[in-house]
C-alpha cells in the first residue's frame, strides 16, 4: 500500500519535473511572439488618465485570461480532429493584424488631426472618453486574442515535437499561457505606471538629490516610451502577420528565398493589410450604399 503511494509521488514528480523542462523550452521559443505581444499591448493600455490607467489595464488582463481558456481547449480539440484548422485560423488572424497595422500607418500618413481645432477636439473627447476607453480594451483584447493564438500554438507544437504524453501537453501549453498574460500585463502596468513612481520619488526626497533626478527621468522618460511603443507596437503587428504569413501559406514559405526573413516578414505583413483594408474599405462601401438604397 505504501510502496504504491510512493510511486504515485514518484510519477508526479517526474511528470512535474518533464513539465517544467519542457515549458523552459516552449517559453523560450515563444520569447519572440511574446515582445512582440508587449509592445503591442503596452502601447494599446497607454493613453488614458491616470486614474483609468489600472483599471483598463486590469479589464484587459481579465480579457486576456478568458482569450487563453477560449483558445486552449479549442486549439486542443482542433489538433485533434483536424490539425489543418489552425493553420486557416492563423492565417485569418494575420490578416487581423496586419490589418491594425497597416490601418495605424495609414492613420497617420493621412488622417492626422489638423491644428486650430483643440477645443472641439476637448468637447469631443469629454463627450467620448468612455466609448473610447470601452473600444481601446476591446481592440486590445481582440489583438490579445490573435496573439495568444500564436502563443499556445507555438507552445503546443514545442511539446508535440518531442512526443509528450498528452497530460504533459496540456500542462505544458497552459502554463506558457498563464506565464505569457502575468508577465506582458505585469510588465505594461510597470510602464503605466513609471510617471506615478517618479512623482513619488520627487516628493520624498523633496525635490533634491539622486531620487528626484531618478523621479524626473521617469516622468519625462514615459512619453517617449509611449511614444516608442507605439512605433514597436505598430512594426510588431506587421512583423508578426508577415511571419504567419511566411510560415503558414505553403506559396510564399518557398519564395524569395535569398531574402532576409526580417525584410519578407514587413514585405508580407505589408501587403496582407493592404489587401485587407482594401477589402475592408470596399466592404464598408458597398454596405452603406445598399443602407442608403433600403
Amino acid at each position: 500500500m505504501a510502496s504504491g503511494f510512493f510511486a504515485i509521488l514518484d510519477d508526479i514528480a517526474a511528470l512535474m519535473d518533464d513539465v517544467a523542462v519542457t515549458s523552459k523550452i516552449a517559453t523560450q521559443k515563444t520569447a519572440g511572439i511574446l515582445g512582440d505581444d508587449l509592445a503591442v499591448n503596452a502601447e494599446k493600455a497607454t493613453g488614458f488618465m491616470s486614474s483609468r490607467e489600472i483599471p483598463v489595464l486590469w479589464a484587459i488582463t481579465k480579457g486576456s485570461f478568458i482569450n487563453k481558456l477560449i483558445i486552449l481547449p479549442v486549439v486542443f480539440l482542433l489538433n485533434w480532429l483536424y490539425q489543418p484548422a489552425i493553420n486557416y485560423v492563423l492565417i485569418l488572424g494575420g490578416f487581423y493584424l496586419a490589418f491594425e497595422g497597416v490601418e495605424k500607418i495609414i492613420e497617420f500618413l493621412f488622417h492626422r488631426k489638423k491644428e486650430g481645432h483643440e477645443v472641439v477636439e476637448e468637447i469631443e473627447k469629454e463627450e467620448s472618453a468612455e466609448d473610447s476607453e470601452k473600444a481601446k480594451v476591446k481592440s486590445a483584447i481582440t489583438t490579445d486574442f490573435i496573439l495568444s493564438i500564436e502563443i499556445v500554438i507555438i507552445a503546443l507544437g514545442t511539446v508535440l515535437e518531442e512526443s509528450h504524453p498528452f497530460i504533459t501537453q496540456i500542462l505544458v501549453t497552459s502554463l506558457v499561457a498563464i506565464i505569457a498574460t502575468v508577465g506582458v500585463y505585469g510588465i505594461v502596468a510597470l510602464i503605466v505606471r513609471m510617471d506615478d513612481a517618479g512623482f513619488k520619488l520627487i516628493k520624498k526626497s523633496n525635490g533634491k538629490g539622486f531620487f528626484a533626478k531618478l523621479g524626473q527621468f521617469l516622468v519625462d522618460a514615459l512619453p517617449w516610451i509611449i511614444k516608442g511603443l507605439g512605433i514597436v507596437g505598430t512594426i510588431a503587428l506587421i512583423m508578426v502577420a508577415g511571419d504567419i504569413f511566411a510560415h503558414r501559406v505553403e506559396y510564399l514559405h518557398h519564395i524569395l528565398p535569398k531574402w532576409p526573413n526580417i525584410l519578407k516578414q514587413i514585405v508580407f505583413g505589408l501587403t496582407g493589410g493592404l489587401a485587407a483594408v482594401a477589402v475592408f474599405t470596399l466592404g464598408k462601401s458597398i454596405f452603406k450604399m445598399l443602407s442608403k438604397k433600403a
